[in-house]
């Protein structure tokens, strides 16, 4: 997995790119078919975002949040990626595997 992680008004120390490939990270335990994850992190006055795409065989998958705090962002855009991805999964399966 290729993981892409930029700043818009915000430079991206070390703390903040490792946390958010730690959280990022937790999407390939689910699926193993992800090819490119592009993060982008931004300033916005008050507002922290955090946006990712997800590309993956076939699919890509958009997530966005906002949060006061940047770290909360990302925990926020990791748990919306991974229930994304969860998604993606069960329909996969589900479709090939019915049997009447």
């Amino acid at each position: 997995m290729q993981l892409n992680i930029s700043g818009h008004h915000l430079e991206v120390t070390d703390a903040i790119r490792a946390y958010a490939e730690n959280k990022i990270g937790r999407l390939e335990r689910h699926y193993d078919h992800i090819t490119n994850v592009r993060v982008v992190l931004s300033v916005d006055k008050l507002v922290q975002r955090a946006e990712a795409t997800v590309h993956a065989n076939g699919i890509e998958l958009f997530a966005s949040a906002n949060d006061a705090d940047l770290y909360a962002a990302i925990d926020a855009l990791s748990n919306k990626l991974d229930r994304q991805v969860l998604k993606h999964k069960e329909k996969i399966s589900d479709h090939r595997t019915r049997a009447v």
